[in-house]
């Protein structure tokens, strides 16, 4: 990688996340249910992992879509104050209101998501060709299926790539979604994304099948950890036990950016590892995907605490 190339791109859609915690249920229909705390956020995984990269010191560039709407506007400030590059963040009056409402119970989530105007930002050739740019994240893979040659151009433009699938009932188990992701160089799915994509229920044999197409597969599994699949190996890294879980809304995203952080850094495998699973846990620890500014050294502690705890390192 040449010298100055240190940006870091994260397209996603960009919602609007009202955050209802404090649930004694569900509502189900006819019913209405009320919640002890709200919160509204930036939400999106191109958002949150950005600002987590950001956090984590790294040049992080947002490439989204924005309404030009009341409740867009809401998040004018969170934005702002997020250390995410915002230039090429497009406000467009078709872009907005994009709300997701989350509701959080007893640590589990329901989402309900609308999605306003087109995925591709107008900013899109200026983000790939900026001289810094040196690799993509892409969120999510409907943005993906909206833009088919993204992953073409970001090689063609000397980026690598890495892809987090998120759930999407109109696409996880196409059997021509492997094919559409042809050229990423890290797949970053969870455990029930993998399972489906896979085509089979055990973990280890999905790993072992994506990465059959895949240079890096890392599989996500919430409170049991990550595993690391690549060529013949598997690793995998339990993660931390206990610990006050706020708002799981997010983690996955956290963990991309921690993971990514390493690996760009050249970092080995297992650590790269361990600082995805470390930003994944601090990140339920506060209201939001990116409520709480990840702190470096928060993560560098917890990343070695995994490692000695399962000698990946010498104490």
């Amino acid at each position: 990688m040449s010298a100055g190339r240190d940006l870091v791109l994260s397209i996603g859609r960009l919602y609007c996340d009202i955050v209802f915690r404090g649930l004694d249920a569900m509502p189900r229909l006819g019913e209405e249910r009320f919640a002890e705390t709200v919160a509204i956020v930036p939400g999106g995984g191109g958002f949150i992992t950005a600002a987590h990269l950001a956090a984590l010191g790294l040049h992080a560039g947002l490439l989204a879509r924005i309404g030009t709407d009341p409740l867009s506007g809401t998040l004018a400030p969170a934005l702002a104050n997020s250390g995410v590059d915002l230039r090429w963040v497009e406000r467009a009056h078709d872009a907005g209101p994009q709300p997701t409402v989350v509701m959080v119970q007893d640590g589990e989530r329901a989402f309900l998501s609308r999605r306003a105007g087109s995925a591709r930002p107008a900013t899109l050739d200026a983000a790939l060709a900026d001289p810094a740019a040196r690799h993509l994240h892409i969120a999510e893979f409907a943005t993906l299926a909206e833009i088919p040659d993204l992953i073409d151009r970001a090689k063609r433009a000397g980026l690598t790539v890495s892809l987090d699938p998120s759930w999407d009932d109109d696409w996880i188990r196409r059997p021509d979604l492997i094919e559409r992701t042809a050229g990423a160089d890290i797949f970053l799915p969870n455990a029930a994304e993998a399972r489906a994509i896979a085509g089979c229920d055990d973990l280890d044999e999905a790993g072992s099948r994506l990465a059959g197409h895949f240079p890096l597969v890392v599989i996500k599994d919430g409170g049991n950890g990550a595993r690391l699949f690549q060529r013949d190996t598997t690793l995998p890294l339990p993660a931390p036990e206990g610990g006050p879980v706020l708002d799981t809304t997010g983690a996955g995203d956290a963990f991309n950016a921690g993971f990514l952080a390493a690996w760009l850094a050249g970092h080995p495998a297992e650590q790269a590892l361990a600082e995805g699973i470390a930003c994944g846990t601090l990140s339920v620890r506060s209201v939001g995907g990116a409520g709480t500014r990840l702190d470096r050294g928060d993560v560098d502690a917890m990343s070695l605490a995994l490692l000695r705890n399962h000698d990946r390192i010498d104490a």
